[in-house]
């Protein structure tokens, strides 16, 4: 498989099947070393005149300081055969092993971030916009009940698309 660019106005993809149902991952650079969480939760839009995505991530993941020390990220489509290791690659920390090495996935970059061999589509994001979830801002408080037993409310991460590939 090789990674061809297209352009967003080529992008044939239903944001909410992908993103929900066959998840993506959130992968970034730090130091050399690139780091990979699986997410069930984003968007993908067009706000303040470019096409942009939306993720989040919570404090506690080991992603996050990669996302957070790197000025761009991926995030990572596959087809429904992986699934598999997508959840195991949510489910295990980057910290404790190397995860990617037990899914045996094989890290690529294109353009300038980190992706995987693997993948189907690869869509790369400069981040423009980062703020945190915050408690006093909920109108429902079913959903702090529901996602936020902890209180570990996520951080909003809003990329702007550079970059889009498919792997064909």
């Amino acid at each position: 498989m090789s990674f061809q660019e297209i352009s967003t106005k080529e992008l044939m993809m239903n944001p909410f099947d992908k993103i929900s149902n066959e998840w993506m991952l959130i992968s970034a650079q730090k130091e050399g070393k690139m780091n990979t969480m699986t997410a069930s939760w984003g968007m993908v839009g067009h706000l303040w005149g470019k096409d942009v995505v939306q993720v989040f991530i919570r404090p506690q993941r080991y992603t996050k300081e990669f996302v957070d020390n790197s000025d761009t990220f991926t995030i990572s489509f596959f087809n429904g055969d992986y699934k598999k290791e997508l959840g195991y690659l949510g489910s295990k920390s980057g910290r404790n092993e190397d995860k990617v090495a037990s899914v045996n996935f094989h890290p690529t970059i294109v353009g300038e971030a980190a992706t995987f061999e693997e993948a189907s589509l690869a869509i790369v994001c400069k981040k423009v916009y980062i703020d945190e979830i915050k408690e006093e801002k909920f109108l429902d408080q079913e959903k702090i009940d529901k996602w936020y037993p902890q209180k570990d409310y996520h951080t909003c991460y809003i990329g702007e698309i550079v970059n889009v590939y498919t792997n064909k």
